[in-house]
């Protein structure tokens, strides 16, 4: 009985010994395949992030595509306004005007301010110079207004600025030289 005692006391020992063994490797196991699904987790995180962003800018794109393609109805009514007679009809394309810029404003269209402001080329195009007692590279005068969608701009505003050489002669002043050579 004693060899055969002997025999299971010798089992036991060795068959911890391998359990361990094989608890280690299994521990060993799960902690890499934990972090291989920490990482996939990880990787899928940024792959939706980047998703969204991306639709975000689709969005952009297409809400500054429909923001230029009204800024020219935009520019006739403000230019029809001062043209009509009937005040009835000047009163109703005023608000018509209101509510059109009400609903770009509402996405992000803010008019660029421009008028005795100094020029930048990142918001203005210079079409025109002027002799004024202004500041070098003061606008003057604006022929088309620019404007921002969020921080972009969509529309550069079209100005005269002055050169300070004097005063500025009404034939100069209401033509300008052309910068576009």
């Amino acid at each position: 009985m004693t060899g055969e005692e002997g025999g299971q006391e010798g089992e036991p020992a060795g068959g911890i010994a391998e359990l361990r063994k094989e608890l280690d490797d299994a521990r060993r196991l799960a902690d890499e395949r934990l972090t291989r699904l920490r990482y996939l987790q990880a990787d899928f995180d940024n792959y939706r992030k980047s998703q969204d962003r991306e639709r975000e800018q689709i969005v952009q794109l297409a809400a500054e595509s429909l923001v230029r393609d009204l800024l020219p109805v935009l520019d006739d009514l403000e230019r029809a306004i001062p043209a009509l007679s009937q005040e009835k009809n000047r009163e109703g394309f005023e608000l018509l005007s209101r509510k059109l810029q009400k609903v770009l404003e509402a996405h992000g269209l803010r008019p660029i301010e421009s008028r005795g402001r100094r020029f930048d080329p990142n918001l203005h195009e210079a079409i025109a110079k002027c002799g004024s007692p202004e500041e070098d590279g003061t606008v003057l005068e604006e022929y088309q207004k620019g404007y921002l969608l969020r921080s972009k701009v969509i529309r550069p505003s079209r100005v005269k600025i002055a050169e300070h050489t004097g005063e500025c002669t009404e034939e100069q002043h209401g033509k300008g030289k052309d910068n576009r050579d």
